[in-house]
């Protein structure tokens, strides 16, 4: 019998100001080089909306407000071993100005149009683009 992992809980956010998205380049695997959406993993017994806030604190040194959920991210990677389950937020409000307060994670972070992501994208990143461009004003 083969052991297969568990569905791990992640959260991010699409942030946006003055209608360009903000995204944060991956150092560490799953998906290093890659460019997504700020967020990270659920602690136990911790609300993911609270997770979303805390981590993008901790990241990126703002305060998000008022989020709304955007999607749930379904990611399922069989060759890589890993299901990850993220429910993730729009959020177009945030106190502070955005710096990497984690270069051991993050090598870059950036303000990007839609029309201009930068390349590669993460899968949950994709995912929230396709549940994002379904909503009226961000085609």
């Amino acid at each position: 019998m083969t052991n297969i992992p568990l569905p791990r809980v992640g959260c991010g956010a699409a942030i946006f100001r003055n209608g360009r998205l903000l995204l944060v380049q991956r150092k560490r695997n799953p998906e290093a080089g890659h460019w997504g959406l700020p967020g990270g993993k659920v602690d136990p017994y911790e609300k993911v909306a609270d997770t979303a806030a805390r981590e993008i604190d901790e990241e990126l040194g703002i305060r998000i407000e008022s989020p709304e959920l955007l999607c749930v991210v379904d990611q399922i990677d069989r060759a890589g071993e890993q299901h990850w389950v993220a429910p993730v937020f729009l959020v177009e409000a945030f106190i502070g100005e955005p710096v990497i307060r984690e270069p051991e994670a993050l090598a870059d972070m950036g303000w990007f149009a839609l029309s201009s992501l930068p390349s590669p994208l993460t899968e949950a990143t994709r995912q929230a683009l396709q549940a994002l461009r379904k909503r009226a004003g961000y085609r």
